[in-house]
């Protein structure tokens, strides 16, 4: 698929290659070997992250006993 770079240095990016990305407005772009990369990114409100963690160790049934154990643990591993 041909897209071409306009004097603003702006380009379209084909319909085909578009309905193929998950829904974004932003993209990591990077230089790679001569190729130019774009990663779609989804920006998410400050703190979003860090809830659905927490939902998802509540739903798991862990008590902070069980995150303690499970830190002291892997920082064993070093």
């Amino acid at each position: 698929m041909l897209a071409r770079k306009t004097s603003k240095n702006q380009v379209t990016l084909p319909k085909k290659i578009v309905d193929g990305l998950p829904e974004t407005d932003y993209f990591d772009v990077t230089l790679r070997d001569g190729t130019v990369v774009l990663r779609p990114v989804t920006i998410t409100e400050a703190g979003s992250k860090l809830a659905t963690v927490r939902k998802k160790i509540r739903k798991l049934g862990l008590t902070s006993k069980d995150i303690d154990y499970a830190i002291r643990w892997a920082r064993s591993r070093r």
